[in-house]
């Protein structure tokens, strides 16, 4: 058995919102106080959160990303939030989104600055973790840029864990350690995954269908490697964030995003505009199904069993032998098409054997019935789609 880091989180992959991707590094409140990382935009999703049904899908963390802290440390050397952008300190942020039944994610780097230029961590990781503490955050997003060397960065890693663990708060790890060590070496799984509770391993998602394609892309090229690793207290995180509910994603490569991050046992972290968010998307990223499977507690990732020129089928299994099923059109061109497969393909064989009954969760839930273990299926999926099914 993996080791996994001892602190009992992330049994589950971890669900909620985050401001990277969509608020990005918005600091001129100003010019643009809607879409500034401030303090009110954390207040305003957390009122959504807790109002419009997030919450209660299981959508627990609101995080904050880069971009939240003041130019330089305290006089004490601690880190400390913007002034102007969250006048009431972090502590009192932390305060509000636990009184709304939520938890607060707070963001830092391994390294002398975080990628936007704001003081990292570096030689500062033992007080860093006691003031999140301290501020009652409940999740790090731990970056890797600015890190000198791998072998800081390993070691910066390993120390914020330690850190973290020695301040007695429950504080979800969230790692970039292995996207970091990537272009270099191959990274050590197993000992990421005794300190980390999820890790990224792919470039930052955007809100584009190619980018969506790329992270399956990689993760497929690497699932040897990856799939075995994930298990409750540790996943692999294509990149958190769901763009859905934004402006790049047709209709169905939302379902596909939200398909493959639930097969992918992926942290579902959506990064859109809660006050400002369609009822198709909102449906879909509170469908209960869905975020049953991306939840289940055997916590198996999925991967793909097999590809033609336009389909691609993934299988990921489940808690009571079940098992889900993705049917993946990557055809950019033309109409809906028929992908046929035998479903002694599934499971080993064993998914259906000697019967099984099969339910459509995505686009629309509906059940297809009792199908035998030498029966086919065919399966009609639009461009860029996908159909997910539970076996």
């Amino acid at each position: 058995a993996v080791l996994a880091l001892d602190n009992g989180l992330a049994r589950t992959p971890s669900m909620g919102w985050l401001h990277w991707e969509r608020f990005l590094c918005g600091t001129d409140c100003a010019a643009d106080p809607r879409r500034c990382v401030s303090e009110q935009l954390f207040v305003e999703m957390a009122d959504r959160m807790a109002a419009e049904g997030w919450r209660d899908a299981g959508y627990e963390f609101i995080c904050i990303d880069d971009c939240w802290m003041a130019p330089t440390r305290d006089k004490q050397g601690r880190l400390q939030a913007d002034p102007k952008r969250f006048p009431g300190g972090i502590r009192k942020l932390a305060d509000y989104v636990h009184s709304k039944g939520l938890k607060l994610g707070i963001y830092s780097d391994v390294g002398k600055k975080t990628c936007a230029g704001f003081p990292g961590s570096y030689n500062h990781y033992d007080l860093d973790a006691q003031t999140f503490a301290s501020w009652g955050v409940d999740l790090l997003k731990f970056d890797g840029c600015n890190s000198d060397s791998l072998e800081l960065l390993a070691e910066g890693y390993r120390h914020m864990s330690l850190a973290l663990n020695r301040t007695g708060r429950s504080i979800v790890y969230s790692c970039e350690w292995p996207f970091y060590l990537r272009p270099v070496q191959q990274p050590n799984y197993t000992e990421i995954k005794q300190y980390c509770n999820h890790w990224r391993n792919f470039y930052d998602v955007y809100d584009s269908w190619s980018s969506i394609k790329s992270i399956l892309d990689w993760t497929v090229l690497h699932q040897d490697t990856i799939v075995k690793i994930a298990g409750p207290g540790g996943w692999n995180d294509p990149d958190m964030a769901l763009v859905i509910g934004n402006f790049g994603l047709s209709w169905d490569q939302s379902v596909t995003q939200m398909a493959m991050w639930a097969i992918m046992a992926a942290p579902l972290f959506m990064s859109n505009d809660l006050r400002h968010i369609s009822p198709e998307a909102k449906c879909l990223l509170q469908n209960k199904e869905v975020i049953a499977i991306n939840q289940d507690p055997l916590g198996k990732q999925g991967y793909q069993l097999t590809k033609d020129k336009n389909f691609q089928l993934w299988e990921r299994p489940l808690s009571g032998r079940a098992y889900a099923v993705a049917v993946l059109n990557h055809q950019e061109i033309g109409g809906p098409q028929n992908f046929t497969f035998s479903l002694t393909f599934l499971g080993n064989g064993l998914a259906c054997n000697p019967a099984c009954s099969i339910r459509q969760v995505l686009p629309a839930s509906r059940d297809w019935g009792v199908y035998s273990w030498i029966s086919s299926l065919s399966v009609e999926v639009n461009p860029t789609g996908t159909v997910l099914l539970k076996v």
